[in-house]
C-alpha cells in the first residue's frame, strides 16, 4: 500500500472512467468521484473511488446488468447496506479503481459526498488529514493496509466526526 502526494492525474483518471461508464451504462443519476483522490492536495492511495448513484433498488438491478456486460463483477455490499461493490478486474480500462453503486439517500454515499465537499472547501482540513495519514503510516508501516484502515477508522474517528459535524 502506497500513499502518494496528491496528483492531479487522479482527476483525469476519474474523467476517463466516468466517460467509459457514461458510454456503456444508462441506469444512474450521477457518477461521483469520492475518496482522497477527489480532494485536491490530499495524499492518497492511487486508487480512484467512484460512487455511482441510483434512484432505487429497481434501477440498481438494471445498472448491475449493464455493469456486468462491460466486465464488472458484483461483490455484494461488503457489510455496508445500500452500497454495492464491484470488482473491475475484467473491465477494459487499466485504471485502478473502486466502484460502488449507492441508492441516492444511502447514508454512506451522503457521508462520502459531505466529507469530500468539506475538505475541498477547507485547505486546513486537508493539511490536518495529511498529517493524520503520515502519523498512521509512521505507526503501522507502509505495507500494512489492514492496520492503516483500522487505525484511521478507530483512533482517528474523531477527525471524520469533526468534518462531518460542520455546517
Amino acid at each position: 500500500m502506497v500513499v502518494e502526494k496528491y496528483n492531479p492525474k487522479w482527476v483525469e483518471q476519474f474523467q476517463t472512467l466516468k466517460e467509459f461508464l457514461e458510454k456503456n451504462v444508462t441506469e444512474y443519476i450521477s457518477i461521483e468521484h469520492v475518496g482522497s483522490t477527489s480532494i485536491p492536495g490530499t495524499n492518497a492511495k492511487p486508487i480512484i473511488d467512484i460512487d455511482v448513484v441510483v434512484e432505487d433498488a429497481a434501477q440498481f438491478l438494471k445498472l448491475k446488468d449493464e455493469l456486468t456486460k462491460i466486465g464488472y463483477i458484483h461483490e455484494g455490499d461488503r457489510g455496508i447496506p445500500g452500497r454495492e461493490a464491484f470488482d473491475h478486474e475484467k473491465v477494459p480500462v487499466s485504471i485502478d479503481h473502486h466502484l460502488y453503486v449507492c441508492v441516492k439517500d444511502n447514508a454512506e454515499l451522503l457521508r462520502h459526498l459531505k466529507f469530500r465537499d468539506k475538505l475541498r472547501a477547507n485547505p486546513e482540513l486537508v493539511d490536518e488529514y495529511n498529517k493524520i495519514k503520515e502519523e498512521i503510516l509512521a505507526k503501522v508501516g507502509s505495507n500494512n493496509r489492514a492496520d492503516y484502515v483500522q487505525m484511521k477508522e478507530e483512533e482517528y474517528k474523531w477527525f471524520f466526526e469533526k468534518v462531518l459535524s460542520q455546517k
